[in-house]
């Protein structure tokens, strides 16, 4: 089993920059990779990025890539999405998630344990 909790989501205004964090708790940390994802009102859950168990790699969705650094410390069990040049159309929840090992994946129902998200509002 694994516990995941988000926090850092608020207000921000357009331009501006955020970091989530998600702490976990559980299995191994260092076992499994981590991604985020994020949910806007009535629109599907959408992959943001991923990191590997060791942090060494990380792929992004291209809508975000460039503005937002997946980045893990292993020994805090936390994962972090840096998120800057914020638009008004990342208005989401954000999640973190974990599967059930390491590797990248991008849909959501490759996913086993999820945090209760975090709400991220940018005003333009």
């Amino acid at each position: 089993q694994v516990q995941l909790v988000e926090s850092g989501g608020g207000l921000v205004q357009a331009g501006g920059s955020l970091r989530l964090s998600c702490a976990a708790s559980g299995r191994t940390f260092s076992s499994y990779s981590m991604g985020w994802f994020r949910q806007a009102p009535g629109k599907e859950r959408e992959f943001v990025g991923a990191i590997t168990r060791s942090g060494l790699s990380t792929d992004y969705a291209d809508a975000v890539t460039g503005r937002i650094t997946i980045s893990r410390d292993n020994a805090k069990n936390t994962v972090y999405l840096q998120m800057n040049s914020l638009k008004p159309e990342d208005t989401a929840v954000y999640y973190c998630a974990a599967p059930r090992s390491d590797g990248y994946y991008y849909r959501p129902q490759d996913y086993t344990y999820w945090g209760q998200g975090t709400q991220v509002t940018v005003s333009s």
